[in-house]
């Protein structure tokens, strides 16, 4: 088996996770919020929570291009240049993208579990509440797991032994961690002022 086929089949295994999350994001969403309140209440969380994600992800984009110029002008003979970038910004975007799937699940479950307790009782809130958390964990995972086997994919030479350069995954993996931190410590101080 050779890196082309690694690859793809990692890539594989990560969509297949990412539909799993789809399908629970959307059996927990087709939940109807039957009380007004609780339909207002979420509206308007979700309205919030992505208003100040797309204000978090426009900052964090600067950061982004930033540190993509450090990596590629830091240069090959410092284990750095463009395959360490691409790695970077494809992390970053695979965070963002779990980031962005989590906050849109984790608001559209709040009232929907409520909703869920009262028409099935604690059981049927576990279950939704579950289901919804389950969605960030499984974006996380398959989102993870396409990112690093395309670079893997990306980098195995046409004919040759397939090979993920040490530099690369460290691009990628700074690339994901880099934005998780700043969307905790940014997320935190937003519940604090909310």
């Amino acid at each position: 088996m050779d890196g082309e086929q690694i690859g793809i089949m990692g890539m594989g295994a990560g969509i297949f996770g990412l539909l799993i999350a789809f399908m629970l994001y959307r059996k927990v969403d087709s939940i109807e919020i039957e009380n007004k309140t609780v339909a207002t209440i979420t509206g308007r969380i979700q309205d919030g929570a992505m208003a100040f994600l797309m204000a978090e992800y426009k900052m964090l984009s600067i950061f982004i291009v930033v540190v993509a110029a450090l990596l590629f002008a830091g240069g090959e003979d410092n284990g750095l240049g463009m395959e360490t970038m691409v790695a970077f910004i494809i992390g970053a975007l695979c965070s963002v993208a779990a980031g962005f799937s989590g906050m849109q699940s984790a608001t559209s479950a709040n009232g929907r579990t409520a909703q869920a307790a009262a028409n099935g009782g604690q059981a049927a809130a576990l279950t939704t509440s579950y289901n919804g958390g389950a969605v960030m964990g499984l974006a996380v995972g398959g989102l993870g797991l396409f990112g690093i086997s395309l670079m893997y994919y990306l980098t195995d030479p046409v004919g040759g032994e397939g090979f993920l350069s040490v530099e690369n995954v460290a691009g990628f993996g700074m690339g994901a961690s880099s934005i998780a931190l700043f969307a905790r410590v940014g997320g935190g101080i937003y519940t604090k002022a909310a």
